[in-house]
């Protein structure tokens, strides 16, 4: 057996017994497919992540830039308390429509809101409105544009929030200083703005499984 395929079981046994499916995530999962959406929304044990991560933060209001299908935001909307807020911000108007079908499938039509548009236009209209801080900012757009997403969301929140970028260890190539991929030199910027802005204080985790190798940054507003 390879190691992928390995992975791949373990995700499985973890994913029945931590963070068992139900109709709308499954739901979700084939309309996004049956809708030609590309296959790259987290693992069932990755959205129980972020729904935990909500939870423990006590987050009442939550950004997410990048949507796809709505997967991820179904994890993190179910985090959310009575009253609570989720935003959503998706480039792609098809990949909206989806996403916004599966929300009302699984009930939380009334709690996240998917606007559609480039997160760096949607960005400044959103900080217009002068928002409460969010209380977490999930970042799984496009990598490229990292540094520029977490300035935004350094923007939109306060002492104690917490930020979780996806994504960023890229199969490793994140490790390249000479890579002219804008999605490595996206990441490495990402990273390395967290690791000398004196606002945050975060780490990086590397990941396997059934996505194959790759990772995630967590960081939380210190100041």
């Amino acid at each position: 057996m390879s190691q992928p395929q390995r992975w791949g079981e373990v995700d499985a046994y973890f994913s029945a017994h931590l963070a068992p499916d139900d109709e709308p995530l499954r739901a979700a999962l084939r309309d996004s497919e049956a809708a030609g959406l590309p296959p790259v929304n987290v693992t069932a044990t990755q959205g129980k992540l972020l729904q935990l991560l909500a939870q423990i933060q006590g987050a009442r209001t939550i950004l997410e830039i990048g949507t796809l299908g709505g997967y991820s935001t179904i994890w993190l909307a179910r985090a959310l308390p009575a009253g609570g807020r989720l935003v959503s911000l998706e480039y792609s108007a098809r990949h909206a429509q989806v996403a916004t079908r599966n929300l009302a499938r699984a009930g939380l039509d009334g709690v996240a809101e998917v606007r559609v548009g480039p997160a760096l236009e949607l960005l400044p209209k959103l900080a217009d409105e002068q928002p409460p801080p969010f209380d977490l900012v999930f970042i799984d757009a496009d990598k490229g544009n990292n540094p520029h997403y977490l300035d935004w969301a350094l923007a939109l929140t306060r002492p104690g929030s917490l930020i979780v970028v996806d994504n960023v260890v890229r199969d490793g190539r994140v490790a390249d200083a000479g890579s002219t991929a804008p999605d490595v030199r996206g990441s490495r910027a990402a990273i390395e703005l967290i690791g000398s802005h004196p606002r945050l204080s975060g780490t990086a985790i590397q990941t396997v499984g059934s996505k194959g190798y790759d990772g995630f940054a967590l960081a939380r507003v210190v100041a």
